[in-house]
């Protein structure tokens, strides 16, 4: 019976309608595609947020909650249009009473949700809701939800999916404006948030911060936010005169899926508690997150290589949208300097060479099962260690879809790895476990493991390798801004390498003579 439910069901997921708090979803979404992988998932969200989920590979289709469906016939006919699609279960990540009048108008049989806004006589599994949940991070709210109810919820970090047309947009937009700088960092600034004032930072300390950046850091500097919050980016952008082609201002001008495609590009990003915010943290770009009336535990950026701005008084955090004492000490007492001094801690300042493991670090046994088997290749020691002797992190990425086929033991990649690791000098191994059909979004070549490495360890992408045996290795090079390296004995007809090597020695090589003729970028790290 279960099996057959998790091959036939249809399930809708009513979505949330912030966008913070729909990135914050995106995990919970995630876990009910692992359970029901066979399922056919909808999600029903308002427009304004659908497009954080448009290239999710864990949806199969997104449907609108428009303006249109507001009113009682609205409803009505949403309801209607939901029932064709025979949905089987609905899932309310949404705590409204909305939601679940909806989805029983709809006749959906399973509905789970929170037992909130006075809605459970329309829930069939009425999750009880205790407030001791919001000492929790928001991101466990959903999960918990879920776990409640029964569905198996193994922790992942929040992820949005870009495709590569829009980081080539992006790239193409900041090389053809007057930030593109060799060697330049670029500083992402968001000064706004939807909330109310008492979460934004004032703009002439924003401005402040951002002289700094391009004095002191030779940075550069794009300022993001809505068509409402326009204004504040330009009055920003207007109290740093002297510093006008170190700026661009882009509030206004984008879409959600711009915005998150530019927001990807940034070396760093310096931002209220805001739905931007979320997405930075979902792209896995380091943050410097100014708190004032809001709770960093429970709304702060999720993951590593982050730093909270915030200042302990004993009214914070009150929650409110403006200042019930009417001070704003929160924010008014957070210098400039605290803020770029969290900057300075969070950009990136290591160098590294990204590694595939079978077939570039040991012979490609097809599905390597036991050390009997594993064999280092006889010319990679020397090149190993003159790139670690120039300063270089060596980080291994690898996929091994054999645990999921089946076929090699999850154990004997873990051991294998740790022994590369101490036998050549490798600082870490991240592995993708998956299936292809899983479609996930670490499998080479897509960048979820080698962006995780940029968090662990403070990695600088654009001053950084990649060396692989294989053209999906130089394709992860092409997606995350790293130099790719393709190892072959003959140069192929077409490939997207900066470079062919026959062997890693070579490949090391030629990437210290690159950096003989080119040092810019590794000061530029070392210097911060």
């Amino acid at each position: 019976m279960e099996e057959d439910i998790k091959k036939n069901k249809r399930i809708l997921i009513r979505g949330v309608n912030w966008i913070g708090d729909a990135v914050l979803t995106l995990p919970a979404v995630k876990a009910v595609r692992r359970a029901f992988p066979e399922a056919r998932i909808s999600l029903l969200v308002k427009p304004w947020v659908a497009d954080i989920f448009k290239e999710c590979r864990d949806i199969d289709e997104i449907i609108l909650y428009e303006k249109r469906h507001e009113s009682i016939g609205g409803r009505l006919k949403l309801a209607r249009e939901l029932r064709q699609k025979k949905f089987g279960k609905a899932i309310l990540l949404q705590n409204a009473f909305d939601a679940a009048i909806i989805a029983w108008l709809a006749g959906i049989p399973e509905r789970i949700g929170y037992a909130r806004d006075g809605r459970s006589i329309l829930l069939t599994e009425a999750v009880p809701f205790n407030e001791n949940i919001f000492k929790k991070h928001h991101l466990r709210y959903y999960l918990d939800l879920l776990n409640e109810a029964g569905i198996d919820t193994p922790f992942t970090h929040p992820y949005i999916y870009l495709t590569d047309e829009e980081r080539q947009w992006a790239r193409s937009l900041i090389n053809s404006s007057p930030l593109q700088i060799q060697n330049s960092p670029i500083i992402g600034i968001n000064p706004g948030a939807a909330y109310g004032s008492a979460k934004r930072w004032m703009p002439e300390r924003f401005a402040e911060v951002i002289r700094k950046i391009v004095d002191e850091l030779n940075g550069r500097v794009i300022i993001f936010g809505g068509p409402s919050e326009a204004e504040i980016a330009y009055e920003i952008a207007s109290l740093c005169p002297d510093h006008a082609k170190d700026i661009m201002v882009m509030a206004g001008k984008t879409d959600i899926r711009q915005l998150a495609s530019l927001i990807a590009e940034c070396d760093a990003f310096i931002t209220n508690d805001s739905g931007p915010m979320h997405m930075a943290s979902a792209l896995f770009v380091p943050i410097a997150a100014i708190f004032g009336s809001t709770d960093p535990a429970a709304t702060g950026p999720f993951g590593n290589g982050h730093r909270i701005i915030t200042k302990n008084l004993s009214c914070s955090p009150c929650l409110e949208r403006a200042c019930p004492e009417g001070h704003l000490k929160c924010l008014s007492e957070i210098r400039s300097e605290d803020v770029f001094n969290a900057l300075k801690e969070i950009l990136p300042k290591e160098r590294a060479v990204f590694l595939d493991r079978d077939g570039t670090l040991i012979e490609d046994k097809n599905y390597l099962n036991s050390f009997n088997n594993l064999v280092i290749l006889p010319e990679i020691r020397e090149g190993l260690k003159k790139l670690k002797d120039a300063g270089f992190k060596l980080i291994g990425i690898t996929n091994q879809s054999g645990i999921a086929r089946g076929i090699v033991n999850k154990g004997f990649i873990t051991e294998s790895n740790a022994f590369l690791q101490k036998e050549l000098g490798i600082d870490d191994f991240f592995y993708c476990p998956h299936h292809p059909d899983e479609k996930c979004n670490c499998r080479k070549p897509e960048p979820l493991m080698l962006l995780e490495a940029k968090m662990k360890h403070g990695i600088g992408l654009k001053a950084s390798y990649m060396i692989g045996d294989k053209e999906l290795d130089v394709l992860l090079s092409g997606k995350t801004g790293v130099t790719g390296i393709l190892l072959a004995k003959e140069a192929p007809e077409t490939t997207s390498a900066s470079h062919v090597a026959q062997n890693l020695n070579q490949a090391a090589e030629w990437i210290l003579e690159r950096e003989r003729n080119n040092p810019s970028a590794s000061a530029r790290l070392k210097s911060k």
